[in-house]
């Protein structure tokens, strides 16, 4: 009797002694705010996270906002979200800073923040594109057809970190040609078709001769390039960042202005964050707290091999 008691009290501290592994936290919901519904990266973006979450759990629920790029109307979707509570915040911040306090109350109730495509302060991870890359490739075609001399303007847009560091980016490249001379490269164009045109009208009836346009994404630049076929204006081409798919239209008809886009992949960055957000829901943190995709020039001569936003 003593030895099948001392065999029991082993065999009950060896139960004891054994881990018991944490079962996986579910991903229930997601909240996505974007820029604006209206540009087809937005679209992208939702669709991306979506379609991971089904991947992780086909009854996920993910809710995708546009914010209009107003500041309070994303803060007023990321506490929805809280209050909702949501397993799971996408972010593209409209403003870098300013979103900052909202984060900090969604970090407080337990949920994790992934910004993509822009930074956020307070998210506990960042997939973007590498956006100074982005301007640079777009920048570097530029000033290689213009053999570094010429007239250039820079058409911005909303100060967020991935629009400043295209700029950056673009910069950097001109200021290695001293023959290449800056207009202009302050007009927010609002990231926009309408604002593009409207920016570019005023920089063509300010400047008698350009030679290129960067622009900082693809809806402003198609609409940079309507409003320079409208004034008549000739010997301008346009460079941008997206590779959206008006973008491959534009590049694959031979009287486009448009003649090279970095090519981002909104899909496969809202993918992406899904799938980091589910693992640091679980405790599972990466090495790095950035993830820069890449970013290859599409131009004329190789818009027929570039598939797009495509799916991974």
């Amino acid at each position: 009797m003593k030895i099948l008691a001392t065999a029991l009290a082993v065999s009950l501290f060896a139960l004891s002694a054994t881990p018991v592994l944490a079962a996986e936290k579910p991903l229930k919901s997601i909240g996505v705010s974007v820029g604006d519904l209206a540009n087809p990266f937005f679209v992208a973006i939702g669709k991306g996270a979506e379609d991971a979450a089904k991947k992780i759990n086909p009854n996920a629920k993910v809710t995708t906002l546009s914010t209009k790029y107003d500041l309070n109307t994303q803060v007023g979707q990321i506490e929805n979200f809280i209050a909702n509570k949501v397993d799971l915040i996408l972010i593209n911040a409209v403003d870098p800073k300013a979103i900052a306090p909202v984060l900090k109350k969604a970090h407080d109730a337990g949920i994790v923040v992934v910004a993509v495509d822009v930074g956020a302060e307070g998210a506990d991870y960042t997939v973007m594109s590498d956006n100074v890359a982005a301007g640079a490739n777009a920048c570097e075609y530029i000033s290689k057809k213009l053999n570094g001399k010429g007239n250039v303007v820079i058409v911005n847009g909303p100060p967020v970190t991935s629009v400043l560091d295209r700029v950056v980016g673009c910069k950097k490249v001109f200021a290695k040609s001293p023959g290449i001379k800056v207009l202009s490269d302050n007009q927010d164009a609002k990231g926009s078709r309408d604002g593009g045109m409207a920016v570019m009208q005023d920089l063509l009836t300010a400047n008698p001769k350009i030679d290129a346009v960067f622009a900082i994404n693809d809806p402003t630049a198609i609409g940079a390039e309507l409003a320079i076929k409208q004034a008549k204006r000739t010997g301008i081409f346009i460079t941008a960042v997206d590779g959206a798919p008006d973008a491959q239209v534009a590049l694959k008809d031979a009287g486009s202005l448009l003649e090279g886009s970095s090519a981002q992949n909104p899909y496969a960055m809202a993918n992406e964050g899904v799938k980091i957000g589910f693992a640091l829901m679980n405790g599972k943190k990466p090495s790095s707290n950035v993830k820069l995709l890449p970013v290859p020039l599409i131009t004329k001569q190789n818009v027929n091999s570039y598939g797009g936003w495509v799916k991974e």
